[in-house]
């Protein structure tokens, strides 16, 4: 284990919930939505329902944070009032003092209670509503994207009833309210809004499966509720509807172009930077270095040439490969024919194998060879440098959805494959905001950015 590592201090338990084997969902009229008042019925003896209680339960009692999926990525939860509640995040995730959170709530009612527990209004004050509360700015967006993966930025009230460390020292704080049924049926059930980061291990890849906030955090957290894979892949879009004009502070889910069809954000403005920032971050994923395996990423524009991937292999190096919409099979074929020494037979001098291994997952899986063509270069050095080993590929697809989705994943995978570099074929971030938000996260997530 890394000496810098939190020492393991916990059985983490990974329990399945189907949401759909927990209950009725009761909506109020005439809102029929999440966004108006609503309740669950659930079947008492449905193990997704115990298994989801004991998740309330602790989140109600001892605070310790409960890994559980929304439609984005897996979020590491806790109960966003209570400053021990809230350090348990920092601690498990080795997370920076200073990087904000966001709170996730499970309707509006929840939100409106927030924001006016401390306001000192008499008990038989009018209900004060949502166009009350939250400046008009954020009303079409409401209206329009939640419950969803938007995230805005709203006025601390003072006093503030959220723990200090989950804004960071800022004067504002993000809250979202996530379209993930299970993660609103957790919210709702506790009674209480969440602060809750991305479930992963503090600057690497963000977690969109159960099985990846486990290999991160086992030892850290002691439940994670495995609702299966994430459908959206990137983190929430977060806008700051409190500046002229409004701005986005970090892409995702939700594309400009669609908030740019909201009144009053016609004229929205792009306030984020790719590499990571030195100033305050504003919001979550702008001041430090993200989404990273442990591997080297490199950006790669245009073409993967075998001129790039060589000096690596040279080297012996395990070579990773992420591709998307141009990258063809044959090209990374073509870089798989070499000769290689196969690490399982006797490491007799001069003698060399073909490539251990090269396969394009979710695609075809390509057999060992050892042609000519490309080939023939690669075998020059192959008897030079014996200690080669494979290639690894995945295909994310073509279209920015499927790539979106499958991004952290695919980095995730090579990892484990144990590559020691890896290239990831970028996409034109012009194309919408979900093309946008991949290339935002590539950016932060790679060491190199290269042009061919």
């Amino acid at each position: 284990m890394d000496p810098a590592e939190p020492k393991s201090r916990f059985t983490t338990r990974l329990l399945p919930v189907d949401v759909d084997k927990l209950g009725t969902f009761i909506f109020s009229e005439p809102s029929k939505s999440f966004l108006g008042d609503w309740d669950i019925r659930l079947s008492e003896h449905s193990p997704d329902t115990v298994n989801l209680l004991q998740a309330v339960k602790q989140l109600q009692t001892s605070g310790g944070p409960v890994a559980f999926p929304t439609e984005t990525v897996y979020g590491l939860g806790a109960d966003a009032t209570r400053s021990d509640a809230v350090a348990a995040i920092y601690t498990a995730k080795q997370r920076p003092a200073d990087n904000p959170l966001i709170v996730h709530i499970s309707s509006l009612g929840q939100l409106r209670k927030l924001l006016t527990s401390t306001t000192g209004l008499k008990p038989d004050s009018p209900p004060l509503t949502h166009q009350h509360i939250i400046p008009a700015i954020y009303h079409s967006l409401i209206s329009r994207f939640w419950p969803g993966p938007l995230t805005i930025l709203l006025p601390l009230p003072k006093p503030s009833p959220l723990a200090p460390a989950v804004t960071g020292a800022l004067s504002t704080f993000g809250v979202r309210m996530p379209s993930s049924r299970l993660a609103l049926a957790l919210i709702h059930l506790v009674g209480i809004p969440l602060a809750a980061p991305s479930a992963n291990a503090s600057t690497k890849p963000s977690p969109t499966t159960a099985a990846h906030v486990l290999h991160d955090l086992s030892g850290r957290i002691d439940l994670i509720l495995d609702g299966g894979p994430c459908n959206v892949g990137v983190e929430s879009t977060v806008v700051d509807g409190l500046t002229t004009p409004p701005v986005i502070l970090r892409p995702g889910g939700i594309a400009i172009e669609m908030l740019r069809q909201c009144p009053g954000w016609e004229d929205v403005a792009v306030g984020y930077k790719d590499s990571a920032e030195t100033n305050a971050p504003r919001a979550p994923g702008m001041k430090y270095k993200h989404y990273s395996p442990r591997a080297k990423v490199i950006l790669v524009h245009g073409h993967l040439s075998f001129g790039l991937v060589n000096q690596y292999l040279r080297l012996g190096r395990k070579i990773g490969i992420a591709k998307t919409k141009t990258w063809e099979d044959n090209n990374l074929v073509e870089l798989g024919r070499t000769v290689m020494r196969d690490p399982t037979t006797p490491q007799n001098p001069g003698t060399e194998r073909p490539i251990r291994r090269f396969t394009i997952k979710n695609s075809t899986t390509i057999s060992p060879a050892n042609e000519t063509g490309m080939g023939q270069a690669m075998n020059e050095d192959a008897g030079k440098h014996t200690d080669m080993l494979f290639v690894s590929a995945i295909d994310l697809g073509i279209e920015t959805a499927a790539i979106a989705q499958g991004l952290f994943s695919a980095l995730r995978e090579l990892d484990l494959d144990g590559v020691d570099v890896i290239f990831v074929e970028a996409i034109s971030e012009t194309e919408d905001d979900a093309a946008a938000a991949v290339m935002n996260r590539l950016r932060k997530a790679a060491e190199t950015e290269t042009k061919s």
